[in-house]
């Protein structure tokens, strides 16, 4: 979907979404080192990119837009399965006299 399908109130829930997760990931600090954030700064922004979520699902749901925005791991089972058409027809049957290794 592209931004011009948005309302403005999409617009602005999108792009604090995307400032909120870009500190996020300017900030990410290895393990064993102090976090510049108060954990209580990490726990508002977690709240906040939650509540953002949630308003962008009843909005895209009041709109009649169905949400895809979960993540899907590569093999996670498809519920599309895809079927696959197999051409044996050009096949030659290998004799083990002929194989050569």
């Amino acid at each position: 979907m592209t931004a011009d399908n948005l309302s403005p109130e999409e617009r602005i829930l999108r792009m604090v979404k995307k400032v909120l997760t870009d500190v996020a990931k300017d900030t990410y600090t290895p393990p064993g080192l102090q976090h510049p954030l108060t954990e209580n700064t990490i726990l508002n922004i977690r709240e906040c990119l939650m509540q953002i979520t949630a308003r962008e699902r009843e909005l895209a749901e009041a709109a009649g837009r169905p949400q895809q925005m979960r993540p899907h791991f590569t093999d996670e089972p498809s519920k599309h399965p895809k079927v696959v058409a197999i051409d044996v027809s050009g096949l030659k049957k290998k004799r083990p006299e002929e194989d050569t290794h």
